[in-house]
């Protein structure tokens, strides 16, 4: 590759990561390669192989075309990115939350009707519908339909992700890993423990 052409994927990297708004060491994870090696392509010292190249067409949604081709402007997807959260801790509002692994992308569509974030499983809870490392994208909502599943807080523990069933006295909290037994709690025990739905699950993405 010449010098031309580094400098010509340098600017269009830029412009790219510039209109994401998204930290560099983020988009460089996200393809499975270093800071460093990240930041020559960004100071066009280097040019990756054509692999890297189509998954950063892949993760930005555009061309490689756009990558690698002298550009004046470069229209980058109109989805939202929304924070996959390792964890979400009792007592903390969803947008107070540091543990933040990686971001997903969203319809603008679904941005326009409410909140949402990621959350990464984990455990076998919910096998086989998902996987221990698989991220749900989740609406934020303090209420949910039986059949629904729920990211859900117990007793001050940590959020988990479970189905939900309404009964007459209360609800039920059921995994899908029929190892582990429905948890039911009375409406008494929901407003004492408390028990607080944080969203719903709208989407499941395997990462494995």
């Amino acid at each position: 590759m010449t010098k031309d052409q580094r400098e010509i994927f340098a600017e269009n990297l830029t412009r790219l990561v510039n209109g994401s708004k998204l930290p560099q060491s983020k988009i460089a994870k996200r393809i499975n390669v270093s800071p460093q090696t990240f930041n020559t392509w960004i100071q066009g010292k280097a040019i990756p192989r054509m692999g890297k190249i189509q998954l950063l067409a892949d993760y930005f949604k555009i061309g490689k075309s756009d990558l690698i081709e002298e550009k004046s402007n470069i229209t980058i997807s109109q989805g939202i990115k929304i924070p996959v959260l390792g964890s979400v801790p009792a007592g903390v509002p969803i947008t107070a939350v540091e543990d933040i692994l990686d971001y997903e992308e969203i319809p603008q569509l679904w941005a326009n009707q409410g909140e949402f974030f990621a959350l990464k499983i984990k455990g076998d809870n919910m096998e086989p519908r998902m996987q221990s490392g698989d991220v749900v994208i989740v609406r934020q909502q303090s209420s949910a339909d039986s059949g629904d599943t729920v990211i859900v807080l117990i007793n001050g523990d940590e959020a988990t992700c479970k189905k939900l069933e309404k009964t007459s006295n209360g609800i039920m909290l059921i995994s899908t890993n029929t190892k582990y037994s429905p948890m039911f709690f009375s409406h008494e025990e929901i407003n004492e423990l408390p028990v607080v739905i944080l969203g719903k699950v709208v989407e499941n993405r395997q990462k494995y």
